[in-house]
């Protein structure tokens, strides 16, 4: 895997979390918020940290910020922040502009100023944690657009022992079994003939709708 560099933009919980899960999946990141304290409880995790008010476009290019690859602006609480440093990077030709957004319409504004992609945190956790609720065997759900979800569903008593042919979930519900998870193993793109067992867990993707069918049709 060819190592990245990644910047973090706001270190708080959902930024601090973003640049500790890049940097333990083995990528360089440097950290930037203009909170000194902040800064140096990351520093023991991180590649670089660094203070600076990122709405100053001078600070951004004193830290060379338009040699990143991708540079993730999770400011939290001020939305003239957040939109001032994403023109700024944009306009300094940063390769990959992610952005926290904390509205529709600051991510409606983002999208207009360039942003690469827009997030919206705490929209998406509770769509995710809504589907846990509802569906006991739905352990995890993605929104992969607004016609596409990628779902891990546990295996339940009525289908273990069954074989994906037996299943037969593309004819049946439209959807696909795209990896089993399997207690010691994980089994990418599986064949007709691989066979589910009680504490397995699918990937499936397929629209909402498949989905909830299939696992209404599993239970």
């Amino acid at each position: 895997m060819a190592v990245s560099q990644f910047a973090v933009i706001g270190l708080g919980r959902f930024g601090s979390s973003v640049a500790r899960q890049i940097a333990g999946l083995g990528h360089e990141v440097l950290g930037v918020d203009k909170n000194v304290q902040v800064v140096d409880d990351m520093n023991q995790y991180l590649t670089h940290t660094v203070v600076a008010d990122t709405t100053d476009e001078e600070a951004l290019r004193s830290i060379g910020i338009r040699n990143i690859d991708c540079v993730v602006v999770a400011i939290g609480d001020d939305i003239q922040a957040s939109i001032l440093t994403s023109i700024i990077l944009k306009d300094l030709g940063v390769k990959k502009v992610v952005a926290k957004a904390l509205s529709p319409l600051h991510g409606k504004v983002l999208k207009r100023i360039g942003v690469d992609r827009v997030i919206y945190p705490e929209r998406d956790m509770g769509v995710r944690v809504a589907n846990q609720l509802v569906s006991p065997n739905l352990l995890d759900y993605i929104e992969l657009s607004k016609d596409y979800t990628i779902a891990e569903i546990s295996v339940t008593r009525e289908i273990a022992g069954h074989s994906l042919m037996q299943l037969d979930t593309r004819a049946r519900y439209g959807c696909t079994i795209v990896a089993i998870n399997k207690p010691d193993d994980v089994v990418i793109a599986p064949t007709a003939e691989d066979i589910l067992e009680e504490d397995d867990v699918m990937v499936v993707i397929g629209t909402n709708e498949q989905i909830d069918r299939f696992e209404r049709g599993i239970t």
